[in-house]
């Protein structure tokens, strides 16, 4: 068995509270009637709760995080503040 790295935690490197997940979102152009997106919303919803689909994602290790429109829109952009943030502790500068 091979040895670990010393390598330190993200928190011991200095982001505390760090956490990181893999999302996957469905979004539409901007403009699009509210109508649309709410019936969009619904039926990609109806469809995540088949028990076929379930299953199968839940063999993935995936797990759905239905939502509004709006509750989408307020994940989002707390990812964004989240992630924002991660970069400015971090000193990365684009080049």
């Amino acid at each position: 068995m091979e040895e670990e790295p010393d390598v330190p935690t993200v928190s011991e490197a200095g982001v505390p509270g760090y956490e990181a997940t893999i999302w996957l979102g469905i979004m539409a152009p901007a403009g699009t009637p509210p109508e649309i997106v709410e019936r969009l919303n619904a039926e990609i919803a109806r469809i995540i709760a088949r028990p076929a689909i379930a299953d199968a994602w839940a063999k993935q290790g995936a797990v759905p995080m239905i939502m509004t429109p709006a509750a989408f829109a307020a994940f989002l952009q707390h990812d964004i503040d989240k992630w924002a943030k991660v970069v400015a502790q971090s000193g990365a500068k684009v080049q």
